[in-house]
């Protein structure tokens, strides 16, 4: 059988087309027996709304857009659990797109949502997205940086203060007594990645220590295994405290010393970013600077629910976490 319609549903029902879409639309109005054969006409043929067309007439939707630069981070993982919580509570479905950090994908994805007029979108740019957002603005959609974006007037954000993220954590090194640090930094194009990693530079040479910092080509455990391994090959480690922009890189990081037999945190300290859930797992567990990411995921579904339902009372707004530091054994 093909694409079974709502005509199919009522002949094997022996009911009016009328009376299925009151089955969806006005239940309260048809006889129990009436309701029950149509059930279960619905049931036998496998009928399926059709929400998309009777959107589209209607010039709404019943799903939101959701970018993430990439969903193998477990970070991401969790930020779209809390977004999916709180948009599902609101009867909303959830069309998540991964960007795998590619501005390319990003604008794509972007032109996608404009396309099916998605009720809003949130999303974690790569690249410059104002044209895109000014596009989804002017078609009524609303939009939610996760980012920190004060000069941008027309979207909310959500963010954590990644600036004095980086910075604590290399103060929390330094107050173990690391003197010779090593950053890890990953390609530029991030920029929470960038606000953080010079919020640790800052630090660091405020306090007048010896600072390394290496960029690898991926915010990946096996690019900074690869990284740390390199520095090791050429012999005893030049530093003895890490801190790298994120925890998957930080996992890379304790792999190299692990392979080296360089005592963590005895010869080298190890710090992350995120405190993704893998942090308190690991042996030994690894110190983090927290990022709460399902309540950024929740609360920044919640802006998009704020202006969606009150557009006129709406008052953009943004949203900065502060970090917070989880020590653990790596330092």
């Amino acid at each position: 059988m093909g694409d079974v319609g709502i005509s199919d549903v009522a002949a094997r029902a022996g009911v009016s087309v009328g009376t299925v879409s009151n089955y969806f639309n006005r239940p309260e109005i048809l006889a129990t027996k009436t309701a029950e054969r149509v059930r279960d006409a619905i049931v036998e043929l496998g009928y399926v709304r059709n929400f998309a067309a009777r959107d589209l007439r209607l010039g709404r939707a019943r799903s939101i857009g959701l970018l993430v630069l990439d969903i193998s981070n477990p970070f991401f993982t969790e930020f779209v659990e809390g977004v999916e919580r709180v948009a599902n509570d609101a009867g909303l479905a959830v069309i998540l797109g991964n960007t795998k950090e590619n501005a390319a994908k990003e604008a794509s994805y972007l032109e996608l949502f404009q396309e099916q007029r998605v009720a809003g979108v949130i999303l974690s740019p790569i690249g410059d997205v104002s044209a895109q957002l000014a596009a989804l603005h002017r078609q009524g959609t609303p939009t939610v940086l996760i980012d920190d974006a004060p000069d941008l007037e027309n979207t909310c954000s959500v963010a954590v203060d990644d600036a004095s993220g980086g910075a604590l954590a290399v103060t929390h090194l330094l107050r173990t007594g690391r003197r010779r640090i090593l950053i890890l930094d990953g390609p530029a194009r991030i920029h929470q990645a960038r606000a953080r990693i010079e919020g640790a530079l800052h630090a660091a040479r405020a306090a007048g220590v010896t600072v390394e910092l290496v960029t690898v080509s991926a915010f990946t455990s096996e690019a900074a295994h690869e990284a740390v391994a390199e520095l090791l090959a050429r012999g005893a480690p030049s530093f003895d405290g890490i801190f790298a922009a994120n925890d998957i890189m930080a996992l890379g990081a304790i792999r190299a010393l692990h392979e080296n037999s360089i005592a963590i945190p005895g010869q080298v300290a190890v710090i992350g970013y995120d405190d993704i859930s893998y942090a308190s797992a690991v042996s030994p567990a690894l110190s983090s600077i927290r990022q709460p990411s399902d309540l950024m995921g929740a609360r920044a579904t919640e802006l998009l629910l704020d202006e969606l339902n009150s557009p006129d009372e709406h008052h953009h707004e943004r949203v900065i976490f502060p970090p917070e530091l989880q020590h653990r054994q790596t330092t």
